[in-house]
């Protein structure tokens, strides 16, 4: 793959992390607040508006790189999340997080592997 692949699907992963984050803050406003509330926030437009925008560059990556490649990527956000939603919202990661961070990574790198 390319560098400019390699960057798109940074981003590309990046963005869905991003957008879950948006879509969090969402949730935690229509607990608090009821679904007007939720419906009126920008965070919400924005969140649909970054998951769009993510969804025409996953369509131009794919259009580029193969799904067997590409795929392995969107694990990444399982790792993201997590670190987003224990960073801004105090969420808990424990060991068996760790554990499985270990695992995708290894896993990310058995599939990106050359040869």
């Amino acid at each position: 793959m390319s560098a400019i692949e390699y960057v798109s699907l940074s981003a590309f992963t990046l963005m869905l992390a991003a957008g879950q984050v948006l879509f969090k803050t969402i949730g935690l406003v229509l607990r608090r607040e009821g679904m007007a509330a939720a419906l009126r926030a920008p965070t919400l437009y924005a969140a649909l508006t970054l998951y769009g925008a993510a969804t025409l560059l996953w369509i131009w990556i794919l259009s580029r790189v193969p799904l067997t490649r590409a795929y392995p990527w969107v694990s990444l956000g399982t790792i993201l999340v997590p670190l987003a939603g224990w960073y801004w919202f105090d969420e808990t990661v424990g060991v068996r997080f760790w554990l499985g961070v270990g695992l995708i990574v290894a896993g990310m790198a058995l599939t990106q592997a050359r040869g």
